[in-house]
Order: structure tokens, then C-alpha cells, then sequence
């Protein structure tokens, strides 16, 4: 660890020495990007020197220690700020270690929110839509930004299908948590007998991706159009600039309207399928990091069921925490306490698959 912390401190050097650099402070773009490295990394530097001084301030309370045995006084307040400093240490090389855990290198990607009605009928629909209108919530409270892409409305009400663009700050770091199987149990709208139905819906998180990440050839993509339906607008049932895609390849299909023109609905589609082809992709990798770690919070399949809403409890459970959380304040978009817990398990797998590496 002492050794990466030093190759960080010197990076970190490095990069302000480039930013004071007259070539580079000409140039914006590249003292964006040295800026923002250096920003990246400042907190763990600054870290690590308070840690080098708690460090020699303990070496010479030790030090002291030994000259005033004779002093009861002297000797018990050395010994006080000993065990201060300490447990001062102590808390920052815990915190040392988790900002040294890797990164995920798509956290800070804005990311297309896919809803699909799973196994419930009508119910399931509903429910979609309220886990659609569950995450608007946090993305408002969070200062985001949602962009209603493509959407299947279901005739007793919700989505058969969702997929909205999410952007903002750091979306992907906080959000990646959410995909999963999320299964409702309530009494239905639709259900006149009062009894309880278990529904379900499947929540896709994918960060969003460019051409440059995913590239799609011209002959793998059938390209249709057609005429958009709804309510309003003066090109609805009027011009085609409704646009459907099929990948031939892996048959995957998108429907995009919601725009005003054919061109931004082209535009929209070719993300949504970058995207969903870039997390197939992902998802074998993560299949494959999984598979390799003993410690993992959850398995990281978007079929796994992750949390179950229980309207009778009042109670929202997390399968791979093992955790429960009130329902109200879940379904009214207060999110943070169950995705910082998921974040902090996450970190707590990762240190203990370090502390194994190092044993090994």
C-alpha cells in the first residue's frame, strides 16, 4: 500500500507541474483533462501526507512517552494522546485503503434506464411504472436530467416498456446498483377479491456509450420507418418519424418516437442500441469478474432478483444486503440509504478479496 500511495503523491506532482506548464495552460482541452486527473487524486494525496504526519507525531508521543515515566501526570496525558492519534490512524488507513480500490471506469457515465413488465399481466405494467416514476424521483433529487427515449404503454396503465436517458453527475456510479429483478407484492388495482399478487419487473442499467466504444456495421441494421402515435404534435399519424431497428446480429429491436423528427428519432435508437450492445458485452465481463471473487455483494445479472416491495409490511428488502428499508420513502425516490449500503458492501468485498491476495 505505502508503495502506491508514493506512486500517487508523485503523479499527483507531476500533473501540477503540466498545469503550470504556459503550453498547457494554452491549450483547454488538455488542461481540462490534467486538471481533472490531478482532482481525481488530490483527496488521496492529501490523505496520505495527513497519514505520513499523524504517522511522525505518534513517533514522537512514543518517543516522549519514555522520558516522563517518572512524571504520572506527564506520562498519562502522553499516554491519551497516544491512543488519539491512534484511532485517528487507524480511521484513515481504513480510508486509505477504499480510495485505493479500483475504480469502476464507468461511473461517471450518464446511462439508459430500461423498465420491462415481467411476470404479472396488467400488474406488472403498473409496476414498471411506478419503478419508472420511483427513479424520476432520484434523479430530481439528485439534480439529474430524464429523457424519455422509447416507451410501450400498458392499456390498464404503466409500461409494458421504458427506456429513458439519465443524465447528470456520476448517474452510472450510483444507479448500476438498481439492475435487477425488482418483484412487487401487493393487492392490484385490478384485483376485485383484495387478494395479494406477486408482480415483477426487470430494471437494465446502461452506461452510455459512443461510437467510438461500440461500433455498428451499416449492413447488421435494418432501418424502418413509420408513422409515431400519440397524443399531440403536428407530425403524429402524419409523416413517418417513428424509426425501428433491428440488429441482425443479435435480433435486438428498437422503437423510437418520441422525438419531434425522424432524424433525432434515428439519432435516439442508434444510442439505445449501442448501448444494449455494449452491456451485453458487459455483462460477460462481469460474469467473468464475478465468477473469479469469492466476496461478491449479489451476482450482477440483470436477472437476479435483487429486492422485493412488500406493501403489506411496508417494507422494501434487499436480498443481496440482507437488509430491509421503509417503502414509502423508497417508492418516493429516497434511494441513497440502500445504494450507499450496496456501495459499502461492495467495498467491504473488495478489501477482504485484498486482504486474501496479500495472505496468499
Amino acid at each position: 500500500m505505502e508503495e502506491k500511495l508514493k506512486s500517487t503523491e508523485f503523479t499527483f506532482l507531476e500533473l501540477q507541474m503540466r498545469m503550470a506548464d504556459p503550453e498547457v495552460a494554452g491549450d483547454s482541452r488538455e488542461f481540462q483533462r490534467v486538471a481533472k486527473a490531478a482532482s481525481d487524486i488530490e483527496d488521496l494525496v492529501n490523505s496520505y501526507r495527513k497519514h505520513l504526519a499523524l504517522s511522525a507525531q505518534l513517533a514522537e508521543s512514543q518517543a516522549y512517552l519514555k522520558e516522563v515515566q517518572g512524571d504520572v501526570e506527564m506520562a498519562e496525558f502522553t499516554r491519551e494522546e497516544i491512543g488519539e492519534i491512534t484511532g485517528e490512524l487507524t480511521t484513515l488507513e481504513i480510508k486509505l485503503k477504499l480510495m485505493l480500490l479500483p475504480r469502476d471506469p464507468l461511473d461517471e457515465r450518464d446511462i439508459m434506464l430500461e423498465i420491462r413488465g415481467g411476470a404479472g399481466g396488467d400488474e406488472a405494467a403498473i409496476w414498471a411504472g411506478d419503478l419508472y416514476r420511483m427513479y424520476c424521483r432520484y434523479a430530481a433529487k439528485q439534480g439529474w436530467q430524464v429523457i424519455l427515449l422509447s416507451c410501450t404503454s400498458a392499456e390498464a396503465g404503466g409500461y409494458k416498456e421504458v427506456i429513458a436517458q439519465v443524465v447528470g453527475d456520476s448517474v452510472y456510479s450510483k444507479l448500476k446498483w438498481e439492475a435487477g429483478v425488482h418483484r412487487v407484492q401487493r393487492v392490484p388495482a385490478t384485483e376485485a377479491a383484495g387478494r395479494v399478487h406477486t408482480s415483477t419487473a426487470t430494471v437494465c442499467i446502461m452506461p452510455e456509450v459512443d461510437e467510438v466504444d461500440v461500433q455498428i456495421l451499416p449492413n447488421d441494421v435494418d432501418v424502418k420507418f413509420a408513422r409515431a402515435s400519440g397524443a399531440g404534435g403536428q407530425n403524429v399519424n402524419k409523416v413517418e418519424t417513428a424509426v425501428d431497428l433491428m440488429h441482425k446480429p443479435t435480433g435486438i429491436r428498437v422503437f423510437c418516437q418520441e422525438q419531434r423528427t425522424q432524424a433525432q428519432n434515428k439519432e435516439r435508437a442508434f444510442a439505445i442500441l449501442r448501448a444494449k450492445l455494449y452491456e451485453i458485452e458487459l455483462q460477460k465481463q462481469q460474469a467473468e469478474i464475478y465468477a473469479k471473487r469469492k466476496n461478491q455483494v449479489g451476482t450482477g445479472d440483470r436477472s437476479e432478483k435483487i429486492k422485493t416491495y412488500n406493501y403489506k409490511d411496508s417494507r422494501v428488502s434487499d436480498h443481496r444486503l440482507k437488509m430491509n428499508f421503509d417503502l414509502d420513502k423508497t417508492v418516493e425516490g429516497e434511494l441513497d440509504d440502500p445504494i450507499m449500503a450496496m456501495v459499502a458492501a461492495d467495498q467491504q468485498a473488495q478489501l477482504m478479496e485484498l486482504a486474501e491476495s496479500l495472505m496468499s
